[in-house]
């Protein structure tokens, strides 16, 4: 029996594991502090791309930064639209895995910390928005992925309960707070969240390098 079998709701994160956009986010990032007359090197930066805006405003605060948490979530949000709404594809195999689970009748949510104001038109441009039956961000449940909230909402909006539940995600709390919330865990690795691309495969109920890897398993179970 495969890793999804009883599984009936999949639980999505959307940036670094639905669609490739941390990459813009290390961008904007640099824009921000070279702005700022701020340096920092391109690791820092490769590291903040993966972060909350609560992280990043943390880290960029302690090199000499001075925005409030709401300044830097506008000014990223401006500068992400754009590219949100062209620019960003779906990761490999996740429009297919997104139509296997439609054909099983499974339910889907997002889950994510990016406001709809991304999410939305990066799913519409991609031909996958309709194929989700709720949708949910961290700030309207008032809790980040260091806890489980997100993810308790998203299977109680698509009616399903925890245990029935699998979730995707690219970094390491995420995979944590779902497994502690008793949901399957599938690990998607992403160049961002390397770092923590061993102990991901090691507490994960499965780590994937692509969404193709699990397609088989999809339409077997």
């Amino acid at each position: 029996m495969g890793v999804f079998s009883g599984i009936k709701g999949f639980i999505f994160d959307l940036d670094g594991t639905l669609v490739n956009s941390n990459g813009v986010w290390e961008s904007i990032d640099r824009k921000i502090m070279e702005k700022n007359h701020i340096r920092l090197s391109d690791r820092e930066l490769h590291q903040a791309a993966a972060m909350t805006y609560e992280e990043v405003l943390e880290f960029f605060c302690s090199k000499g930064l001075r925005y409030s948490l709401e300044q830097l979530r506008s000014e990223c949000n401006e500068m992400a639209e754009k590219e949100y709404r062209y620019n960003i594809f779906l990761k490999d195999g996740a429009e297919e895995a997104l139509r296997l689970i439609e054909a099983r009748g499974g339910k889907t949510a997002l889950a994510t910390a990016s406001p709809r104001r991304l999410y939305e038109p990066v799913l519409r441009r991609n031909c996958v928005y309709g194929m989700f039956d709720a949708f949910i961000t961290t700030d309207e449940v008032g809790a980040d992925k260091d806890h489980p909230d997100i993810y308790l909402k998203a299977a109680e909006m698509i009616g399903v309960p925890p245990w029935e539940c699998a979730v995707f995600e690219d970094v390491l709390k995420g995979i944590v707070s779902a497994g502690n919330a008793g949901m399957v865990t599938a690990a998607v690795y992403d160049e961002y969240s390397s770092e923590d691309y061993v102990t991901m495969k090691q507490i994960a109920d499965i780590f994937m390098m692509s969404f193709r890897d699990i397609l088989p398993m999809l339409m077997s179970n």
